[in-house]
């Protein structure tokens, strides 16, 4: 089709027919005839946006259509309703267009003109344009440039607090929350905030690139944070985030962060603070003033535009409440624990030196080796000094050592004998309780095991007579280098007795030293 507003714009421009010509690629005759039929027709630029190319060949070359076939209008509300829903966009609400049309008998229009009618219908009547932000499709997501001062009430240090901004860009509905700090607890709790303030849930969620979310993303990969997927899952969104240095790709996020840290940040600056929790609520109160202020181009607010056009696309609230958690990657030491910051738990033992996924909450601890979960404790917020272990989780040995009783290791002190039997209870009787004898007494029975009974019994024995304290580092030489003759009670081999060598006797001098 000519473009018959650009011929007219041109020619107010004073360039000639031969300059127009070559850069609207048409003759010289047809530029002659379309001046000479505006002037006729009294139509000079400038022009409504209303008219349009369509009807300025109504009007300059009426005689061109025939009245049985006058061009049929869209249903422009009903396309503005359509566009609101997924996966329908201009180009299939055309081919539908004309295919009623052509059910009518009716001339249908191009789908350039289609879309130009959309738009000055949508200006028109203030509607929200929803070629490029369709309600419920998207939260865009950022932490404010800004932070608001905590003063310490008693030693008067100053605290930054900073500012957590939502924006659905459909409706431009805000939501912001102020925090202590930015890391990786605060950012997910402020997303469960923001979808209950909202009482919905968008398809996408699109974050900045900042560590709390992202872990990397690149030209040919995205690495997210493992805590934010987990979050994405419980919501059924799907994080989107924005292309490293592309601002337009969080365009309205960023003005909205901007505009709310003027509305928010900058009309709180002279106000001061003592606790996080009275900032909070300057802030909630600023926020709502932001989303009740009237738009300046279009009628209404923020909230009456989120309320009555985008409201009723979110996606419902899951069921059951979102519980964050921390993921951290660990290697498994010859204890077999792992470390939530404040006690260990046990893993099972095979996994020693192995790299496990630890995954923590409030309330459980789990622990995931290659995508299978292999442990799970009740999280305890008391420091222990002992770990947490579970029985499945140890070796045998280990696992028999927690059955152990002192009537156990008694018993079978005397079924091997009575020497035994006292260095057992030497053992269970050296500390100011039993079980810090039970490592001593599991020994002398694998040694058991290890040698015969008779031989223990009879190194209890020897022990016993060289000290009256036995220990089972000295039960363990003797089973070695077993001694095979009974020591002689006499004097001179006294294991007491030092030698000091060839000495001479009280005998030597008994008669003045002679020899």
């Amino acid at each position: 089709m000519v473009d018959y507003r650009e011929i007219l714009r041109l020619t107010s421009l004073k360039y000639t027919q031969v300059e127009i010509a070559q850069s609207l690629h048409c003759s010289r005759n047809t530029i002659r005839e379309v001046v000479s039929l505006a002037t006729e027709k009294g139509i000079s630029w400038p022009l409504d946006e209303e008219l349009t190319n369509q009807k300025l060949q109504e009007i300059l070359y009426p005689e061109r259509f025939d009245k049985a076939q006058v061009y049929m209008e869209p249903d422009y509300s009903y396309i503005h309703n359509e566009l609101a829903k997924k996966g329908v966009n201009l180009r299939l609400l055309h081919s539908e267009y004309i295919a009623k049309c052509e059910a009518a008998g009716r001339v249908s229009y191009h789908y350039t003109q289609f879309c130009d009618n959309y738009r000055v219908w949508a200006k028109k009547s203030k509607a929200t344009m929803r070629i490029r932000h369709k309600p419920g499709d998207a939260m865009q997501v950022d932490w404010a440039g800004g932070t608001l001062p905590i003063t310490d009430p008693v030693t008067g240090e100053i605290d930054p607090a900073y500012l957590f901004v939502s924006v659905l860009p459909c409706s431009c509905y805000a939501y912001a929350e102020l925090c202590g700090d930015m890391k990786s607890n605060n950012w997910l709790m402020c997303h469960v905030h923001a979808y209950d303030y909202y009482g919905g849930v968008s398809r996408l969620l699109i974050p900045d690139n900042l560590k709390t979310g992202v872990t990397k993303n690149t030209r040919l990969d995205t690495i997210l944070n493992r805590s934010y997927i987990e979050l994405a899952d419980h919501y059924g969104t799907a994080i989107v985030p924005t292309r490293v240095k592309a601002p337009k790709d969080k365009a309205l996020a960023e003005g909205t962060v901007s505009y709310a840290s003027t509305w928010i940040l900058a009309s709180l600056r002279n106000r001061t603070f003592f606790s996080l929790g009275e900032a909070k609520e300057a802030v909630a109160e600023k926020l709502e003033l932001l989303n009740a202020y009237p738009f300046k181009k279009r009628e209404g607010n923020r909230r009456d535009a989120y309320l009555n056009e985008e409201k009723e696309f979110m996606q419902p609230l899951p069921a059951n409440p979102y519980e964050p958690s921390v993921w951290s990657e660990q290697t498994v030491p010859l204890d077999y624990t792992v470390n939530d910051g404040l006690n260990k738990y046990s893993v099972p033992y095979d996994l020693i030196g192995e790299k496990v996924s630890v995954r923590t909450t409030n309330n459980t601890v789990e622990v995931f080796f290659n995508g299978n979960r292999v442990a799970v404790h009740q999280r305890d917020h008391i420091r222990r000094r002992d770990p947490i272990m579970a029985t499945a989780h140890m070796p045998e040995n280990h696992r028999q050592y927690l059955t152990y009783t002192e009537d156990d290791f008694l018993s079978w002190a005397r079924s091997i004998g009575t020497n035994t039997e006292k260095v057992v209870r030497s053992f269970l009787e050296s500390g100011r309780a039993p079980e810090q004898g039970f490592k001593s007494c599991a020994s002398l029975k694998k040694y058991a095991d290890r040698y015969k009974e008779g031989r223990v019994e009879e190194a209890c024995r020897q022990i016993l007579s060289f000290s009256g304290e036995p220990s089972i580092r000295g039960i363990a030489a003797l089973l070695r280098n077993p001694i095979t003759e009974r020591p002689s009670t006499e004097p001179h081999s006294s294991p007491n007795r030092r030698s000091r060598g060839i000495t001479r006797g009280a005998g030597q001098f008994k008669n003045g030293g002679e020899a």
